[in-house]
């Protein structure tokens, strides 16, 4: 059986999995604002969705991600999820012969983009107290050179939570002008951050910033992204898309609805996240061993390492299945640090945060009994 068939076939059966506790992905699983629900129903009663939508998106949309992202010049164009917005900026802007540098950790598939577009991938570690968890300016700096084509920084760091300050990103866009290099600003967790600083204001001409509806609306089956960047780049990424179609017509009525609304509702998510951040924060304090590299996380999810405890990541994956909670090992992301830690979602009820914090000595003491086991994605 091929790879892509035996990963399908894993996430088949824990989307069929009756009750899953999904705290694995970083989705959000809060039941959502009355008036994102109702803008869905309206436009499938209506048959809107029976036409295409306008090939960069709807205008309303288009301009409520540039305010809510604070870039008002910036220019937008909607896409089938953040996924595809870095597929289709990497296709256009990673060269063969030419270095595409980010951390280590990161979020593995721009990591795969940039290299199917024969671009030489440079990971710059970051797991580590004494820089704490983040990349340095000095660290950038030493790693570029007239062959950085493209520096690729998601910020809050997926999955260490991490972000970084105004001070930090300029310096950054600075470093990326120096040597002409685009700026990909991988967005996707910045409504969970206390402060945060889109480097569009300090590079416009070639900063690219990467927008998700999946995690702060929760709209991660419904697939819908956008990518800020000057008009320019993105005419180019227009110009062949992977689709040029239009967006899904419900997933942009119900981020339309989002946006507007999102200042009424979602503190109340905010909050309940780091409500959730809190109860595991406890429960991890009381496992000898297990600690949390960053707390509070500036994402919606948590590092728990398990390495002084001796237990694998893995391990306590499969453990947790076993009870129906699914978390994430930290292989999916880094394969130089993923053996010290998992990852825990927690835009989740708090019957689930809860749950998983009953379940844990019980939990550490099964993956002592379990082998690593194959095939986790």
């Amino acid at each position: 059986m091929k790879n892509f068939q035996v990963r399908n076939q894993y996430f088949d059966k824990l989307c069929n999995t009756p009750g899953l506790m999904w705290l694995g992905q970083n989705t959000n699983h809060y039941a959502p604002h009355d008036s994102v629900r109702e803008a869905v129903i309206q436009a499938l009663d209506s048959g809107e969705y029976h036409a295409y939508a306008p090939p960069a998106g709807f205008e309303e949309l288009r301009q409520l991600i540039r305010e809510d992202m604070g870039v008002p010049d910036a220019s937008v164009l909607v896409t089938d999820g953040a996924v595809e917005a870095l597929y289709n900026v990497c296709s256009n802007i990673c060269e063969p012969g030419t270095d595409f540098v980010t951390t280590d950790p990161s979020w593995a598939w721009p990591i795969h983009f940039a290299k199917k577009a024969g671009a030489n991938v440079i990971e710059l570690p970051i797991y580590n107290a004494e820089q704490h968890y983040k990349l340095t300016v000095e660290q950038l700096r030493a790693a570029v050179t007239e062959k950085t084509r493209v520096i690729y920084l998601v910020d809050p760091n997926n999955p260490l939570g991490t972000c970084h300050t105004e001070d930090e990103i300029k310096a950054f866009t600075e470093i990326a002008r120096s040597v002409g290099a685009y700026l990909i600003h991988d967005a996707t967790y910045s409504s969970f951050a206390e402060h945060f600083t889109p480097a569009f204001r300090f590079y416009p001409e070639k900063s690219i910033q990467i927008y998700s509806f999946s995690k702060w609306l929760g709209l991660a089956g419904m697939r819908l992204g956008a990518v800020l960047a000057h008009e320019d780049l993105v005419e180019r990424f227009a110009s062949a898309p992977p689709n040029n179609l239009g967006s899904n017509v419900l997933s942009q009525r119900a981020a339309i609805a989002g946006l507007k609304t999102k200042a009424q509702w979602f503190p109340e998510i905010w909050r309940r996240q780091r409500r959730n951040q809190e109860v595991v924060a406890r429960a991890v304090s009381a496992i000898p061993g297990f600690t949390l590299p960053v707390y509070p996380s500036h994402a919606n999810l948590l590092v728990i390492e398990t390495i002084d405890a001796g237990i694998k990541p893995e391990a306590l994956v499969a453990a947790y299945q076993t009870r129906g909670v699914m978390i994430r090992q930290g292989a999916y992301h880094t394969k130089r640090f993923g053996h010290r830690f998992v990852k825990v979602s927690l835009t989740v009820p708090e019957a689930w945060a809860d749950r998983f914090c009953e379940l844990l000595p019980e939990m550490v003491a099964l993956a002592r009994t379990i082998d690593v086991p194959e095939n986790l994605f």
